[in-house]
């Protein structure tokens, strides 16, 4: 190649770049989600873990009806954020909870630490670290999707923490590995992450989130992943969530349900079909994989003092697609 043309190619990328943004018009955010506006105070954890400087974003909200003594630790999925559970931390605050609302390392506004090794024990130790800076000793859990595969982990781990468990469409009620699913390496996942647009983020959430349902405010969330995915930190963003799936790929939860403790709800919206890797499985392993009505009633035997409570025609995220009737119903079954 001329030196002439070499000294084309950063004008090419940007004139690519450009093209680009043009034609995925979601907003730009910081790598720490900066310029996206959260629904409470966001405050900040700062501890080092691994030799890396680190700080968790989360969000501390005070009982807004009459105070009942307990606190809710909400823990987020993959593609979503702390702020996504907005109508769950008002239901609860006013229902006289404490609500924390963290970031997990690697997400949203909290740090995406250059190299990090990323397991379930490590975040659920980070959470441990967070509740005891706050003062919280005991608390309900309420992990949604991959939020659900660690509020499992961190109730294994630290039982004395967990009041109740409860987990809602969680990813991981079946070993996708052990299904026949090819694997990623770590690199294929990155390659794949740096391609994220906002059109590819609602395709795929509207066919395996929602059954083929879109309401316009789902548009706000995938702005908030769009936004952050290709802002100034796209490259440590994406290579974060690489080292992420990979995590949930390769440690599954699914054999120490039996393991629990405390009374678990299980929350089902079965309509749901997410499943980590289908896009690449044969489709004989796909037509088996993220079949939640199925799924939901097979672990739920698996739980000593588990209970299924299941949302028909919903998906991914009943909290979500149906929160006064989530609530509600979330509400009433932790009372009873």
């Amino acid at each position: 190649m001329s030196f002439s043309a070499r000294c084309c190619l950063p004008v090419f990328f940007a004139l690519l770049a450009a093209q680009a943004a043009a034609a995925d018009p979601a907003p730009v955010y910081g790598p720490e989600l900066q310029g996206f506006t959260y629904p409470f105070p966001v405050h900040r954890y700062q501890f080092t873990s691994q030799g890396e400087a680190l700080q968790m974003a989360y969000m501390d909200v005070a009982p807004q009806g009459p105070p009942n003594g307990k606190t809710a630790l909400l823990l987020h999925g993959k593609n979503f954020c702390a702020a996504t559970w907005e109508a769950t931390i008002k239901a609860f605050s006013t229902a006289g909870y404490r609500v924390v609302a963290p970031d997990q390392i690697g997400f949203c506004a909290s740090t995406k630490p250059a190299h990090y090794q990323y397991t379930f024990q490590q975040l659920a130790s980070n959470n441990a670290a967070l509740l005891k800076q706050l003062g919280v000793e005991r608390a309900v859990v309420i992990g949604h999707s991959t939020g659900g595969m660690l509020a499992t982990r961190f109730a294994l781990m630290f039982p004395q923490t967990v009041e109740q468990l409860v987990m809602v469409n969680p990813i991981g009620l079946e070993d996708w590995k052990a299904l026949g699913v090819p694997y990623r390496t770590v690199d294929q996942w990155y390659a794949r992450e740096l391609k994220i647009t906002a059109a590819s983020i609602e395709s795929y959430e509207k066919a395996t989130y929602y059954n083929h349902r879109w309401k316009p405010e789902y548009s706000r969330w995938v702005d908030m992943l769009a936004g952050l995915n290709r802002g100034s930190g796209q490259q440590l963003v994406a290579w974060n969530s690489a080292l992420i799936y990979d995590m949930i790929f390769s440690q599954p939860v699914i054999y120490e349900f039996q393991l629990l403790t405390m009374p678990t709800l299980l929350m089902i919206g079965d309509a749901d079909t997410t499943a980590i890797g289908s896009d690449i499985a044969p489709a004989d392993v796909k037509a088996r994989l993220g079949n939640y009505k199925v799924l939901g009633k097979t672990v739920i035997r698996q739980i000593p003092q588990g209970r299924l409570i299941e949302f028909p025609g919903l998906g991914h995220a009943p909290q979500m697609e149906d929160p006064e009737q989530f609530h509600k119903t979330l509400l009433g079954a932790l009372r009873d």
